[in-house]
């Protein structure tokens, strides 16, 4: 008996795994925090593995299908993320050193400033500042169009700008 050369589905999800991993588990972990990153980031790939029959790249790029899955995720984790962002808020403001450490925006404004987005503007401004998601795959991991991206992600900016404003005139 000769054994076939494995077309093996799972090798080809190992490498899928091992290429986005790193990636996804930054995005979770700057929206949910480290403690709870590494397993929503092993169960988006738990639920790509599981529908993987359904990925059409016609419709769009792995990586984008992926960080779709990653940020449904996410949702059912809200509000554990808002409690996330209200904790940051009540932070201690840092004492400000001299230097260029003066222009990093203080963690607790910040956290207050996320909280206040919609999920749908919180969603975006983070794929886009996490996962460094470019418009077209925002629109493609969210299922929304791109013109509706660059709108959530303007009306998030506004909202940050006052928490942000002393940073970008620092220069």
């Amino acid at each position: 008996m000769t054994e076939a050369a494995p077309v093996n589905g799972i090798e080809r999800f190992t490498e899928v795994h091992d290429r986005h991993f790193a990636e996804i588990y930054r995005y979770v972990a700057g929206r949910l925090g480290a403690q709870v990153a590494e397993d929503v980031a092993a169960e988006t790939f738990l639920v790509a593995f599981d529908r993987r029959e359904t990925f059409d790249p016609a419709r769009g790029e792995l990586r984008a299908w992926l960080f779709g899955i990653a940020t449904n995720l996410v949702s059912r984790h809200r509000r554990k993320e808002a409690r996330h962002y209200r904790a940051l808020s009540r932070l201690e403001p840092p004492r400000p050193a001299d230097g260029h450490e003066n222009r990093v925006v203080v963690a607790g404004q910040l956290g207050k400033a996320l909280a206040r987005l919609t999920s749908g503007e919180r969603d975006v401004l983070l794929l886009v500042a996490l996962a460094d998601l470019g418009y077209a795959e925002v629109a493609e991991a969210l299922g929304i169009s791109p013109g509706t991206v660059g709108s959530r992600l303007t009306r998030a900016r506004k909202k940050l700008a006052p928490v942000l404003a002393p940073e970008a005139t620092d220069d």
